[in-house]
This record gives structure tokens, sequence and C-alpha cells, in this order.
């Protein structure tokens, strides 16, 4: 690391070059189970359940690929693309079994390197990672491993420096960005937070839950739910807010 920098100061690299390499050394040594999402926060599907389920799922967290799990949430049984979902409305005959992509199962021990190799000759994008027991400890997309490498990966969910930062949804729920100040989430849902402590509604919650959200959590601000919806680099990208009369 030391020499890359000094090749910066030297100007043989630029910054972005410098930053890359690191990210190609550090991955060298981290492993599946290193950036995984941990089983108890996957986003999966049940093969039985009703089709308009599964649907507001797929919309819901707007992934790309769900695990499959038929009877309990460690057997899965496949993969399955969202816009293959889409082929059920249009011939509801069809048997969602038959849309299922084979599921890749890697042990939390394989090396990103090595990962990142398969994913490209396979064309796989997700693999389920298993424990030294076999059982499911997670998973992690082609995705995570590049953003190792390059850093953050922008998505639907990143927004540009003028989009804003709260958008209503047709759900009736809100899209806050956690870096929105919280003086503008009281100007928007007409709340008295306190911005003594922090600055951004996504430092609040951190701090009144006591630790770093992490996806799937949510927290009660002044009877207002605040869902993550998803998290890079230790902090929340993104909240679902729900008005007090909307909350679970």
């Amino acid at each position: 690391m030391a020499s890359l920098s000094e090749a910066e100061e030297r100007h043989l690299i630029n910054t972005e070059s410098r930053i890359m390499l690191e990210g190609v050394l550090r991955m060298a040594s981290m492993t599946a189970g290193d950036v995984m999402v941990a089983s108890t926060r996957m986003d999966v599907l049940d093969i039985d359940a009703p089709y308009d389920e599964l649907l507001y799922t797929v919309i819901d967290t707007a992934h790309s690929r769900f695990p499959v799990y038929e009877g309990e949430r460690e057997n899965i049984i496949g993969i399955l693309l969202a816009k293959d979902l889409l082929k059920l409305q249009r011939a509801p005959e069809l048997n969602l079994r038959a849309l299922l992509r084979p599921a890749v199962f890697v042990p939390e021990s394989k090396g990103l390197n090595d990962l990142l190799r398969d994913f490209r000759g396979n064309r796989n994008h997700l693999a389920v990672v298993i424990d030294e027991f076999g059982r499911v400890a997670g998973l992690l997309t082609i995705e995570d491993v590049l953003e190792e490498i390059v850093g953050e990966i922008e998505d639907e969910f990143d927004k540009n420096e003028d989009d804003g930062d709260i958008f209503f949804l047709a759900d009736g729920t809100w899209r806050v960005s956690g870096d929105t100040p919280i003086a503008r989430v009281n100007e928007s849902f007409d709340l008295q937070l306190s911005d003594a402590e922090v600055d951004t509604v996504g430092g609040l919650v951190a701090h009144e839950m006591g630790q770093l959200p992490q996806r799937g959590d949510h927290h009660i601000l002044q009877g207002w739910r605040f869902e993550v919806l998803l998290v890079r680099s230790g902090a929340v990208k993104w909240f679902k807010a729900r008005r007090p009369e909307a909350t679970d």
C-alpha cells in the first residue's frame, strides 16, 4: 500500500488507479464471508407463496434476483430472476419451478478472487454462502465483489446531486436518503426531531439505536417508521418512511 501511495505522489499513477489497486490487493485476502449479506437479512421467496405476494416482494425490495426456498428458508431450491416472474402474469399456467435457475452455493471461506473468476465463468451474478456445517450463512452478488475493487457502484437507489433526497412512492410511503438533513425531514413530515447531536436522519437513527443500522432494520421516530433499505460503507443510503397510521 505504501508503494502505491509513493507511486501516486510521483505521478506514476493517478488517485483512482491507486484506490482500485489497493482494492485488488485487499480483496486478495478476503473471503465470501467477509462481504456477504447475512442469512437473517436475505430477501427470499417462498415457492408456495401466492403470485401477488411474490410480486409485492419483488417490487418492494427492487432486487433483480431472489433465492427461492421450499418449506424452510434454509432449503434454497433455486434462483428466480425478477423479470421471469412477469412470465407468470402473461401465462398463469406456467409452473414457477420451471422458471428457477440453479442456485450456486459457495463456502464462507471461498476467496473473493476465486469467486469473481467463477462469476465471470458461469455468468451467475449471485451465490448462496454456506457455513462449515452446511447451513445457509448468507448471499453475495457480483456487485458486492466488484465494489471491493472500484468502490460503490451506483444503482437505482443512488441519487444524483440534483435529484433531491425525499421521494413519494406509489404505495403511500416515502424514500428518504440517509444523508437528508434533520431540518428537511422535520419540514417534510411535520416532525420536531432534534439536530443537536447529529445533522442527518441516518445519523439520528444510528445514534438512537446505539449501533450501525443494517438492511431490514427499522426505527420509530415520533411515530414514523423508518426502515433501512440500503446500507453502503457502514452508512444508511436509503430509508423507507411510513406515516404512523401506516405502521405495521
